[in-house]
């Protein structure tokens, strides 16, 4: 969430847009990744949840696991599917949004807010053996990679500090994950999409040479990369959502072909 508002606010309030042109471009791309990057997380945690309550009648308590569990008031806020708080509840506020309007210091905020994001993937896949999690934080190491490498290049370009010579901090390398070693086979760790078919093209006068940690050619994907399939999650009626019952359903599969004329 901190990723996303942080870049998506300093794009709206870029200023000299035309004369910086590379670097709009290149906060713009990482937005829209980050956008599907929320969405994604959203996904693997409702995934993740699928199950955690029963199909029973209330007196049985089929959600009678949720009391027991840390976040125990998640169990009663939601259906069991995805808000932004933190794993201990804490709500996601906009006092994390950062946008000074000095374009340096607003790209090192982004550098380190990457290597943090970095950091607590890398703790969060040695907590879980669960296969969602760590397919989806294997892909986002590997993507976070990306943009850390990024934002260090584009401050290279406005400084002439090498920020890539930083290391270990971050260090980049993906060896010991076994999950993010397809992504890394796949060229993923260098590659950096605009999430426009037109849009953002001057990002290449940034994301261009090798990548620091493997030497490879980097390369700009004009567009977005492929996505999955969305998830149809099966109905909870313990949770009392989405509050249609199957005839309700008929009913209104009804009216909806009359209202296509079918």
């Amino acid at each position: 969430m901190s990723t996303l508002n942080n870049y998506m606010f300093q794009s709206f309030g870029f200023r000299q847009q035309k004369k910086l042109k590379p670097f709009y471009d290149l906060i713009c791309s990482i937005t829209g990744e980050e956008f599907g990057h929320v969405e994604l997380v959203s996904h693997t945690i409702n995934s993740m949840l699928v199950g955690s309550t029963y199909e029973e009648d209330p007196d049985q308590t089929p959600m009678r696991d949720g009391k027991d569990k840390r976040i125990s008031y998640h169990f009663i806020d939601t259906d069991q599917m995805a808000k932004p708080f933190d794993s201990m509840g804490a709500p996601w506020t906009g006092d994390y949004t950062f946008k000074s309007g000095n374009l340096v210091e607003d790209l090192l905020h982004n550098y380190f807010l990457e290597i943090g994001a970095r950091t607590h993937k890398m703790r969060v896949y040695e907590m879980t053996e669960h296969p969602i999690a760590r397919e989806m934080i294997g892909y986002l190491l590997v993507r976070g990679g990306v943009h850390i490498k990024a934002y260090a290049k584009a401050l290279y370009i406005l400084t002439g500090v090498d920020m890539t010579k930083m290391l270990p901090v971050p260090n980049l390398d993906n060896r010991k994950f076994d999950a993010t070693r397809k992504w890394e086979d796949a060229g993923e760790g260098r590659k950096l999409y605009t999430f426009s078919d037109h849009d953002y093209k001057a990002v290449n006068q940034i994301w261009k040479g090798t990548d620091p940690i493997d030497g490879l050619p980097l390369e700009v994907i004009q567009g977005a990369p492929v996505g999955g399939e969305i998830p149809d999650y099966p109905n909870a009626p313990e949770t009392f959502a989405p509050g249609i019952s199957e005839e309700d359903f008929i009913e209104i599969s009804k009216r909806l072909q009359r209202k296509a004329g079918l």
